[in-house]
């Protein structure tokens, strides 16, 4: 059973600031980082943080997949990010269609910056930092929010683009 279907069985709390990982080569981390990549890649995700996974930690993975970018120079595998900061760079703004682990089968069309600059700690606890644009400005925005206890449709400005994802397509 993957730790996403764990997550969806209890009473999970995802609106909760996740606390920053002490240790990140502490076995147990290590363990969950392992189980969290299994669980993103069986659900198909391009993210998943440790707090919908019922562990309030500053922790997430997260990959770029080539078919959400134009240039697959610009695919990245997994990766994990640790106690991550993310910093817009400038103000210019994007819409991305967003949808959740965590709240299956919706989509919306979310603002987000276009540019933002991150950094944290990779799984063996080395720092990891850069700048990312287009979908993996993306994908670190909505998995730091899980971290900071935001959901996506928190961030809606435009309810119009908002619904099931089957009515959507329509």
């Amino acid at each position: 059973m993957t730790l996403l279907k764990i997550a969806r069985m209890g009473n999970v709390v995802l609106n909760q600031v996740a606390q920053p990982v002490s240790d990140p080569k502490a076995p147990e981390i290590q363990a969950l980082i392992a189980d969290m990549l299994e669980t993103m890649s069986d659900a198909r995700g391009a993210g998943l943080a440790a707090p919908q996974v019922h562990r309030s930690l500053r922790l997430f993975v997260y990959h770029v997949p080539t078919n959400r970018v134009e240039n697959p120079d610009d695919a990245l595998l997994p990766r994990v990010l640790i106690n991550p900061e993310i910093t817009p760079v400038g103000n210019e703004m994007m819409v991305c269609s967003e949808g959740c682990l965590s709240i299956p089968g919706l989509r919306a069309d979310v603002p987000r910056y276009a540019t933002v600059r991150y950094s944290g700690l990779d799984e063996r606890g080395e720092l990891v930092e850069g700048e990312a644009t287009g979908f993996h400005a993306n994908v670190l925005q909505h998995e730091n929010d899980h971290l900071n206890g935001i959901l996506y449709p928190q961030r809606i400005t435009d309810f119009d683009r908002f619904g099931y994802v089957e009515e959507i397509v329509r």
